[in-house]
């Protein structure tokens, strides 16, 4: 019963890794650097979770039947596969009115028809049973201007979530979607925003949120089969 992270991060993704590994996952890191994967197995293996490194843009729609198949040979058959992908703040637009559909290529692809990817690939592969498990942003749930194209692209997703769920409620496929309001401690975005602040708009105060809470999330999400979303590091 293998856990495939496509996307991992060094905030999100080790957090759910550790959670999942500490009940006897191995893990599959799957990454586009292979040098930072290569050194999140090592973090992991240094905690004696065993895991695997995988190099993969999870939006290649050519090269995602293959990576599955590596994963399951070097680890067996995927039982949780969780989509952690997030665009680069290098992406976002500037305002929702000037937005254009160039803008909104990127993050569709990310956020939309990579998930859709990865749950076409694996819902035939699950034996017995199965979760997906999916990651949103802030952006969706209380849209800002300067994410315009990612609010956009994480709506599409979240409407497409909630109708593979309602779709797979009577069949052993589990589907859980983690929203996540909140900077991930020790992200590339979190040391992004800590590094250039004024990348976000004046007034605007991010709260953070660490990895391991994240993973308990993720965990539940996973045992839970009831809950569809889950809401997390968003204002009270």
């Amino acid at each position: 019963m293998t856990l495939a992270i496509f996307g991992y991060g060094p905030g999100l993704g080790r957090g759910v890794a550790h959670r999942f590994g500490r009940a006897g996952f191995p893990v599959a890191v799957v990454g586009r650097d292979a040098e930072r994967a290569a050194a999140h197995v090592r973090d992991l293996e240094e905690h004696g979770i065993r895991a695997r490194p995988f190099t993969a843009d999870v939006t290649d729609e050519q090269r995602f039947p293959a990576l599955v198949e590596e994963i399951e040979n070097q680890l067996g058959p995927i039982r949780v596969a969780l989509h952690a992908a997030a665009a680069d703040m290098s992406v976002r637009s500037a305002a929702t009115l000037t937005t254009t559909t160039a803008q909104l290529a990127f993050p569709l692809a990310l956020k939309l028809y990579s998930p859709m990817l990865m749950a076409r690939t694996l819902i035939p592969r699950f034996r017995d049973e199965g979760t997906l498990l999916f990651t949103s942003g802030a952006s969706e749930q209380h849209p800002a201007a300067y994410l315009a194209n990612v609010g956009i692209a994480l709506a599409a997703q979240r409407g497409y979530i909630r109708q593979l769920a309602l779709e797979l409620r009577d069949t052993p496929v589990n589907v859980g979607l983690l929203n996540i309001g909140s900077l991930i401690e020790g992200s590339a975005a979190q040391r992004i925003v800590d590094a250039h602040p004024e990348a976000i708009p004046p007034g605007l105060e991010l709260t953070r949120i660490s990895g391991a809470e994240l993973g308990e999330h993720a965990w539940r999400l996973h045992t839970e089969r009831e809950l569809v979303e889950l809401d997390a590091g968003f204002p009270a």
